[in-house]
């Protein structure tokens, strides 16, 4: 497999950041894998005088380490770090050669500071755009911390061990041979989950702020670059930058953007928001809003941070079925993105539960590696868009039942059905089956706040045509208001004026 014009063009301009030499330890066999793997490593190599290839054995085959000369990093990648995990190997090179990690010297302080000896594995596919957040976090921790090593395998290269250890979510890691988590994680997160979190004594000394933003999405993201403008205190908590964007593949409704991913905008977000001087307090949720001559917010690990004015953009999740089995069987078959788990059920019968929009696109992809895919709606008709329904009809291995309510995913150590009942006729139906996608909308993230502002029925804060809501100097944006569109231009939109607003309600009360 040789690199095409596209990709050689990237790397000749990366490989020229290398700034010292790099080894990279090749263990290969006679398979196509290897074959493609060795294709990569040799190209590496006579794009760049640093780069040198040394063939040894290494616990898997095929797979390739990345040192230092005279020092092994810790970093290995099992199989051939192309598609959305392209980035992780560019990023490797260049951080084993001494070029320093785009991340707050804090946050290298604390991985530099573990002690112990930690092996992680990282179980990924090469479609899946979660996976190389928490590849490269955990490669990082490698370079910088010599007790850490990082092994990426591909689960297509490597089946068997997949099946064994009965994986079917990706990225999954674990830790000394031992499950650690699975799903999308920053450094921070992983750092928290080994111990290493922030103490609440670091908020301790903060000033109040004029504008404190609760959620890094689109709505929190502009709601504080457009409070920053303004040359006022704002700080922004967020538990991860970009929100349920960075589980978004393909973005093509951004005006002005033909074509972005989830992923990439979310850290354009972030970096955006770092060209000005706002306090971003990362890995953080909000657990309680009160209202008292600040509006002061406590995090979840004790500190209380205080602020003229607070706006609210906490964003939403998916929204889970509520039946058994769903949570028994998480990571277990029952999944919630189709790009990063569907590569696991290649060849498998799987379900869609939605006919929304997000369903059926879900249908559409996993029916290119499923062996059959059938969607269940409650309802008696499809929601999606007419195109989507007609490319779904068009392919030869999907089946559709409308007017099906759910009512329990079966199995023992996996997902092996699913049970609903024909609301029609009141008969109760079983599929067999290996996974199910769940793809039935969002619910906002505003449970912590309580009765504090007024919410809908549906958890969504009120807000008026300024992103005011009910509580005096507490603002809401983005999908966790009632706005009744939820899009990512919308979301910025609102962030914005609920900023502008806060802004004008400072200047005319204090």
């Amino acid at each position: 497999m040789k690199l095409d014009a596209d990709i050689k063009s990237q790397l000749a301009q990366y490989l020229q950041l290398l700034e010292g030499n790099v080894l990279l330890k090749v263990s290969a066999g006679s398979d196509s894998v290897s074959n493609d793997m060795l294709d990569l490593v040799n190209e590496l190599s006579g794009m760049s005088d640093k780069i040198t290839v040394e063939h040894t054995t290494l616990p898997r085959t095929p797979s390739f380490s990345v040192n230092r000369v005279g020092e092994d990093t810790g970093v290995t990648f099992a199989g051939v770090p192309l598609g959305h995990e392209f980035t992780s190997l560019v990023l490797a090179l260049l951080q084993v050669s001494g070029r320093p990690p785009k991340v707050e010297q804090s946050v290298i302080d604390r991985i530099k500071a573990i002690q112990g000896v930690y092996h992680f594995e990282t179980y990924v596919s090469l479609s899946c755009h979660n996976c190389p957040d928490v590849v490269q976090a955990l490669n990082m921790m490698s370079v910088l911390n010599p007790n850490i090593t990082h092994t990426m395998i591909d689960g297509a290269a490597f089946k068997e061990e997949v099946e064994s250890k009965d994986i079917m979510a990706v990225p999954s890691v674990y830790l000394n041979a031992e499950f650690f988590e699975s799903g999308r994680m920053t450094v921070e997160d992983i750092l928290n989950k080994m111990g290493s979190s922030k103490d609440a004594s670091e908020f301790d000394n903060k000033e109040p702020y004029d504008v404190l933003v609760v959620g890094g999405g689109p709505a929190g993201a502009s709601a504080a670059i457009y409070a920053a403008r303004k040359g006022i205190r704002t700080g922004i908590i967020a538990e991860r930058f970009g929100g349920q964007v960075n589980d978004t593949l393909g973005i093509e409704n951004l005006i002005g953007t033909k074509y972005t991913e989830g992923p990439k905008l979310a850290a354009s977000l972030e970096e955006h928001a770092k060209e000005y001087n706002i306090d971003i307090m990362k890995s953080q949720l909000a657990k309680r809003l009160e209202k008292k001559d600040f509006v002061e917010v406590e995090l979840e690990n004790g500190a209380i941070l205080k602020s003229k004015t607070v706006i609210v953009s906490t964003g939403a999740r998916w929204r889970n079925l509520g039946v058994p089995g769903e949570a028994e069987f998480k990571n277990k078959g029952v999944a919630y993105c189709p790009h990063c788990d569907g590569p696991l059920f290649a060849g498998k019968h799987v379900a869609v539960v939605g006919g929304g929009n997000s369903g059926i696109e879900a249908a559409i992809d996993l029916a290119g590696v499923a062996g059959h895919v059938t969607v269940l709606e409650f309802m008696s008709e499809l929601k999606a868009d007419s195109v989507l329904q007609e490319r779904l009809n068009s392919l030869p291995n999907t089946t559709v039942i409308k007017n099906a309510q759910v009512k329990e995913i079966t199995g023992t150590n996996k997902v092996d059905g699913v049970t609903y009942i024909e609301r029609e006729s009141g008969e109760e139906k079983h599929i067999d089956l290996q996974g199910v996608f769940v793809q039935i909308g969002l619910v906002p993230n505003t449970d912590w706040l309580a009765d504090t502002v007024e919410r809908t029925r549906m958890g969504e804060i009120v807000v008026d045509n300024r992103g005011a809501t009910t509580v005096p100097g507490v603002f809401a944006a983005g999908d966790c208001t009632n706005a009744p569109f939820k899009q990512i231009i919308i979301s910025m939109g609102s962030g914005a004026t609920a900023a502008l607003g806060a802004f004008d309600y400072m200047i005319r009360n204090q």
